[in-house]
C-alpha cells in the first residue's frame, strides 16, 4: 500500500499538468525554450507516475486495467475480471 503523502503528491502533479497543458503546448509550438524552462518542473506530463487505482502501488502497473499486476491476479482468480481464465499461475 502506498503512503498517503505519495498519492497526494501524484494528485498535485496531475493538477499542475492539467493547469499548464495549454500554455506548455503553445510555448512548444513557438519554440520558446526559455519560456518552457520558467514553468514549474512538475507541470510536465513526463513527471506523472502511473499508480494502481486500488492500492496506489507504482510498480507492476497494467495500463489496460489501471491496476497493479498483483491486484489483477487476485481479481482474475476470484473471477471479477471477465474473459480472463487462470492458466498456470
Amino acid at each position: 500500500m502506498a503512503k498517503e503523502s505519495m498519492k497526494a503528491r501524484e494528485v498535485k502533479r496531475a493538477k499542475l499538468v492539467e493547469k499548464y497543458a495549454e500554455k506548455r503546448a503553445k510555448l512548444k509550438a513557438e519554440g520558446d525554450m526559455v519560456g518552457l524552462q520558467k514553468l514549474p518542473k512538475n507541470s510536465s506530463k513526463v513527471r506523472l507516475h502511473n499508480r494502481c487505482k486500488l492500492t496506489g502501488r507504482p510498480k507492476g502497473y497494467m495500463r489496460q486495467f489501471g491496476i497493479s499486476r498483483i491486484d489483477f491476479r487476485e481479481m482474475a482468480s476470484e473471477g471479477l475480471i471477465p474473459g480472463v481464465k487462470k492458466a498456470s499461475w
